[in-house]
This record gives structure tokens, C-alpha cells and sequence, in this order.
């Protein structure tokens, strides 16, 4: 990226989107502390070119968690330690190092009392599984086993994830026309469109689920059946070269985001493992202006550098969004079950220093009723949240507001947003948790879905990546 957010801008984002899980290409101390005492549960990387000494030394790897894991733990909220990124198919050279960096790391968790608490895996490209349709034929490569065996005993013995990236994108892109571009972004499909291993009859409905079952059953095949896949990056990019890449649009991106983030928040899991969710991160919160490679590389992201949103994700029946909605849809309404002391000091900012115009609840005025907190907030954060043009961060006050889609809007109480009114005394900046400040930052991903959309739902997970679940 030509100009990297600064740490504290990137949490400010992260909170604005009620984003709780965020996943890090690196374990950048400026990042980190941004990320203290927030809540988030975060994903510490070892970057691949940190292997060779770690998969190398008990002790530099000693060094690497006390620097950057217990330094830190638990104001920040370290759930896991991914090693590398893509090794086994990006950097061959050093796949013998993986094993051995793996449980270097995991022992210096054990010594430091923190294995309880933060797993050690490593993300794969899908590509490592072979003959992944029918999914039920699915096997690992087999000229990996001898990393992959001793791999998958250690994932189940420590019980860790199996950490897959997986992008239907390009399988779509790879497969030159057989893959349907519904069944690629979670569309709907008719029964008789729809896929179906002919081994176990299961039908498939879109590449995500096929891939992920892929992987169970490539498990499978090495008599491995407890271990959970974790998608580590998914996504969309929203724009591409118009005559090599005409899919990669904002459209498509929407689409497939929305349709994905539904299904993992719906924890419908997959044909093998109905109501199991998968944890699943999207891929990636910023664009990369400077990233090498074909159009599309620069453009996975959901915002630019400035936060700026690259297209609006539509959740339709969930009520709940990420709040990168540049439009006049969208309304700050007071968090469900949001406590009520809280809420109070919220809205009495918000009518105050906040400088909304909250004359309208008072008894006798048209929002009146309910009188009740949980609608006179949501009335007063709607009103700041418009009147300060939707930025990022107006919809936060101490995680007690979200975005929804729903208008809550009644009778003759009418919500700012409805009919592109807005109801402010004036302008004031939000309290101090939703400010921007300066800094340094690094290449990052963002988190699990499940939490977009439970608090948004459940979890976004962010690496330049967006995770849900």
C-alpha cells in the first residue's frame, strides 16, 4: 500500500464494524498495542521468511513468543499463532522447516502457561488437495505426506485448526467455463443445477462448502477425522482488467461477501458436517495499490487506505451490516442487550456534547414513546451517526451501537436516513473511543464473520483479510 493506515485508524475501523476477530500477516508491536485491552481476538503471524531460524532453534522460537505473544497476553487477545503463510505450495524450499517451527512454538507456548489458550497452526492454499470434486475422492498431495501426516497428529493432539485459504474465485476463473458463476458466489440453483458427489449424494450449492468438505475427507483419508477447518482467506476482488478479468466486480464482490457472510453467520456448516460452523476469514479489509500481479491483486479489499468503502456489502434478512454503507439505508440503532447504564451515558453524550436534537423525545413529542433508553438512544445515535455523514467510528459509542439495514423509524417518529433527513444541533467529533489517531502500521487481515454479523453477528476476521465466523 502506498500509504499504510496508521494502527489506531485500523482499530478505530475494526470497531466501527463491531469487527471481534482479526487475523495479522506479522505480530507488529504498534498493532498489537492498538489491539489492547480492545477485545479482539487476534491471529499473531510468523511471516515465511522468519522460518529458517525459528524451524531452526528451540530457543529462537522461545524468543519469538515471549517478544511477541506473552509480551502482550492478555491485553491483547491472542487466540492463535499461524506459521508462514502458504508454505507448502509457495515456498516448497522450506516446507521441512514447518513441522519442526510448528512444535518449537507450541513448547514455548507450554512453558509459558499459554497453550491453553492460543493454538499453533499454518494456512494452506487449497491447492494442496487434489481431485477436490466430488469431494468424497478428495486426497492431500500425496508428495506431501510426510509433512502433512505428521502435521495433521499435531493439529489433533493439540487441538488446533486446519487452516485453509480457500478462493472460488479462482477455481471459477481456472476451470474455463465449468464452473458456473452462480454456484461460484453462493447464488441460489435449482435442484437439478446443483452438484452432487455421487459416492455419499450430497449436494452442493456452491464451491465454498464443496472445497471445505474437500478437506474433511482428504483428512479423512489419513485416518484424521477431529480436526476443524478454519478458512483463513476468502473473498472477491471487486475490480479487475475488463477483458481478462470481467468478473471481478463490485457487484460480483457484494455478492459473494454478502452470500458468504449469510451462510457462515446461519452456521448452516456443509453438506458433510451440517450446523457445524466454519470459521472463516474474508480476505481483506484494505485494497493494495502497490500489490504486483494482474488488476484484480490490487482490489480484495473493503475500504481503500482512507477508509473509504470500495462497495456495500447487502445482508438482506439479517437486518445487520457492515457499516461501510455510503447511502442514506442504513440506521445506528442502540446493540441488543447492550447494558443499560451504558446505553444511558451514551445517549446523554449524544444529546449533549454530541449536540443531537433530542427535543423529540421529550414527553409529548413524537419519539416519546417507547420511553424506554433502548429507543431514545437508538434515536439519538441514528441522528449523530447521519449528521456526521456515516463516517467510520459514528455508529461505535463504547460498542454499545451497530448499523442495521432496518428502519426504526414508527408512527410519526421519523428516524434520520428517512428520506435523506438528519437531525443535528450542529457538528461535534464522537467521545474519545471512536477518535483517529496517528501511527505506523503493517500488512494485516481482518476477521471472522460469524462475529461481523453476530455483533455485526458473530465475527469479521481481518488480515488484509476479512474473517467471519
Amino acid at each position: 500500500m502506498s500509504s499504510v493506515p496508521a494502527p489506531t485508524q485500523i482499530t478505530t475501523l475494526l470497531r466501527s464494524q463491531n469487527i471481534r476477530h482479526v487475523r495479522l500477516y506479522d505480530a507488529d508491536p504498534a498493532m498489537l498495542a492498538a489491539l489492547s485491552n480492545t477485545g479482539i481476538r487476534v491471529i499473531v503471524s510468523v511471516p515465511n521468511e522468519q522460518l529458517l531460524a525459528i524451524g531452526n532453534s528451540n530457543a529462537t522460537a522461545a524468543n519469538w513468543v515471549a517478544r511477541n505473544v506473552a509480551a502482550h497476553f492478555p491485553a491483547v487477545n491472542i487466540t492463535a499463532i499461524a506459521v508462514g503463510s502458504e508454505v507448502l505450495s509457495a515456498q516448497p524450499s522450506a516446507a521441512p522447516l514447518l513441522m519442526p517451527a510448528m512444535r518449537y512454538l507450541q513448547n514455548a507456548l507450554v512453558a509459558a502457561a499459554l497453550d491453553r489458550y492460543i493454538k499453533v497452526s499454518t494456512p494452506h492454499s487449497s491447492s494442496i488437495i487434489l481431485d477436490s470434486f466430488p469431494p468424497s475422492q478428495a486426497f492431500f498431495n500425496r508428495s506431501l505426506d510426510g509433512v502433512l501426516v505428521p502435521m495433521l497428529r499435531f493439529l489433533q493432539s493439540t487441538g488446533s485448526p486446519l487452516m485453509l485459504n480457500v478462493y472460488p474465485y479462482y477455481d471459477y476463473m481456472r476451470s474455463n467455463g465449468v464452473i458456473p458463476l452462480d454456484y461460484a458466489l453462493f447464488r441460489p440453483l435449482p435442484p437439478n443445477k446443483e452438484a452432487v458427489d455421487a459416492n455419499t449424494l450430497l449436494h452442493y450449492t456452491n464451491v465454498f462448502d464443496a472445497v471445505v468438505d474437500a478437506a474433511y475427507f482428504a483428512m479423512a483419508y489419513l485416518n484424521v477425522t477431529n480436526v476443524p477447518v478454519m478458512v483463513t482467506e476468502t473473498g472477491w476482488p471487486h475490480k479487475g482488467d475488463s477483458s481478462s478479468e470481467p468478473d471481478a466486480t463490485s457487484d460480483n464482490a457484494d455478492t459473494y461477501n454478502s452470500n458468504l457472510i449469510r451462510h457462515v453467520m446461519n452456521s448452516t456448516g456443509t453438506p458433510k458436517h451440517p450446523g457445524v460452523a466454519v470459521p472463516t476469514y474474508v480476505y481483506e479489509l484494505y485494497d493494495e495499490d502497490t500489490r504486483p500481479g494482474s488488476t484484480s491483486e490490487k482490489y480484495w479489499g473493503l475500504f481503500d487506505m482512507n477508509g473509504v468503502p470500495a462497495y456495500t456489502l447487502h445482508l438482506t434478512g439479517s437486518g445487520v451490516l457492515l457499516a461501510n454503507d455510503t447511502t442514506n439505508q442504513t440506521y445506528c440503532v442502540a446493540r441488543e442487550g447492550a447494558d443499560p447504564k451504558m446505553l444511558q451515558a451514551a445517549l446523554d453524550w449524544a444529546c449533549g456534547p454530541g449536540k443531537v436534537d433530542c427535543s423529540v423525545l421529550m414527553q409529548g413529542q413524537p419519539c416519546y414513546d417507547p420511553d424506554t433508553v433502548d429507543a431514545h438512544a437508538t434515536y439519538a445515535f441514528n441522528a449523530y451517526y447521519h449528521g456526521m455523514g456515516m463516517g467510520s467510528g459514528t455508529c461505535y459509542f463504547s460498542g454499545v451501537a451497530v448499523v442495521t439495514t432496518t428502519d426504526p423509524s414508527h408512527g410519526s417518529c421519523v428516524y434520520a436516513g428517512k428520506n435523506g433527513t438528519s437531525l443535528m444541533n450542529g457538528t461535534s467529533l464522537a467521545p474519545s473511543s471512536n477518535s483517529t489517531e496517528g501511527g505506523s502500521g503493517a500488512h494485516r487481515a481482518f476477521g471472522d464473520v460469524s462475529s461481523l454479523v453476530r455483533i455485526v453477528s458473530t465475527a469479521l476476521l481481518f488480515s488484509v483479510v476479512l474473517l467471519l465466523l
